[in-house]
């Protein structure tokens, strides 16, 4: 079983769990060049950093260029490129264009993919531009999902490995939380139907239903903690999985 993790610029390495692949976030309003850093501080700690690219949060090819040049000076190897949920600031609004420039040569490529749909584009333009993106890349890194019969179904279709993005241990009402927030609405229905009991939503849920259910599917895993890093930490360790 293979696990990576996401993390933002604020995350303190110092207490990251032992797994080799870790995805930082480049939130709206982040310096690309902060991120590149945290890039090398990871590099030079023994990870394998794999930075966002999000397009609409990058101004132009002159930044770009940039941005991707430091990163591999660095020694950065593999990158998720991804359109970003921000208005764009610049000149790219999908993450084809940046992926077009022929950039990322010599680094694996990641995208994402939305086996439960997005709130910023329609289901045909989804699988429009997956296939698109397809030709330039080396996996797919899913959004966070709960239903295993989704996201398997997402997996047949698909001509590139898929990496399942999962929570860390949260509580039901946190998840409830956070998949209106990403406007994930197959796995809100899926929480508010099995939440059966009030005290359910205060249960913290583990991902290791969700994770046997998929091996059959996929190896790869990808967690998204929301703030849960020491939780997570805990259950990676009690499963043995770092």
């Amino acid at each position: 079983m293979n696990f990576s993790l996401e993390i933002t610029m604020k995350t303190d390495l110092s207490v990251l769990p032992k797994l080799k692949d870790v995805y930082i976030t480049m939130l709206p309003g982040n310096d690309y060049r902060e991120v590149a850093t945290k890039a090398k501080e990871l590099v030079e700690s023994g990870y394998n950093p794999i930075p966002h690219f999000p397009a609409r949060s990058i101004k132009n090819l002159n930044q770009l260029k940039d941005y991707v040049t430091m990163c591999k000076d660095f020694g950065v190897k593999q990158a998720l490129v991804i359109g970003g949920s921000a208005e764009p600031i610049g000149d790219y609004h999908c993450s084809l264009q940046i992926l077009e420039t022929g950039l990322f040569k010599g680094m694996k490529i990641g995208i994402a993919g939305h086996p439960d749909g997005s709130p910023d584009i329609s289901e045909s333009e989804l699988k429009k531009a997956m296939k698109d993106k397809a030709p330039f890349a080396d996996y797919i890194v899913t959004q966070w999902l709960l239903d295993h019969e989704l996201i398997s179904k997402f997996i047949s279709k698909q001509s590139l490995p898929v990496h399942v993005g999962i929570t860390g241990p949260l509580k039901i009402s946190s998840l409830l939380k956070f998949a209106s927030i990403v406007g994930a609405k197959n796995s809100l229905n899926f929480l508010k139907s099995n939440a059966t009991k009030a005290v359910d939503l205060f249960k913290p849920r583990d991902p290791n239903e969700l994770i046997e259910n998929l091996k059959l599917s996929t190896n790869n895993f990808h967690i998204y903690t929301f703030g849960g890093l020491k939780e997570t930490n805990k259950w990676l360790e009690e499963n043995n999985y770092a």
